[in-house]
């Protein structure tokens, strides 16, 4: 399966994987509207990226049950409202439980 890594220090990476430096919003819409499955994709700072240019389509959350009191926010704060819909909860064997959500 071909993966694409967003990485501003990787210099190449193995296993069907291309390297790509910045995030050209047209490229990412000609790989969504591509048949063949979704796009998935990490991190707070690429999520933030991503959502900065309305490429969201679903959000899926997994809720792990160990409580941290640090680390990065999950969304930045932003300024625009994005109404979601529950579409989907699963809970695993080992207590993680998965939100999907979707826009409207």
């Amino acid at each position: 399966m071909p993966k694409i890594v967003f990485s501003k220090t990787l210099e190449r990476a193995d296993w069907n994987t291309t390297v790509v430096r910045d995030l050209v919003v047209d490229d990412i819409k000609a790989l969504k509207a591509q048949p063949g499955g979704d796009l998935a994709l990490g991190g707070a700072d690429l999520g933030a990226a991503f959502m900065r240019h309305d490429l969201v389509d679903e959000y899926r959350v997994y809720v792990h049950p160990v409580l941290i009191g640090r680390g990065r926010p999950m969304f930045q704060p932003a300024d625009d409202k994005v109404s979601l819909r529950l579409v989907e909860t699963r809970t695993f064997g080992n207590g993680v439980v998965l939100l999907r959500y979707q826009r409207p």
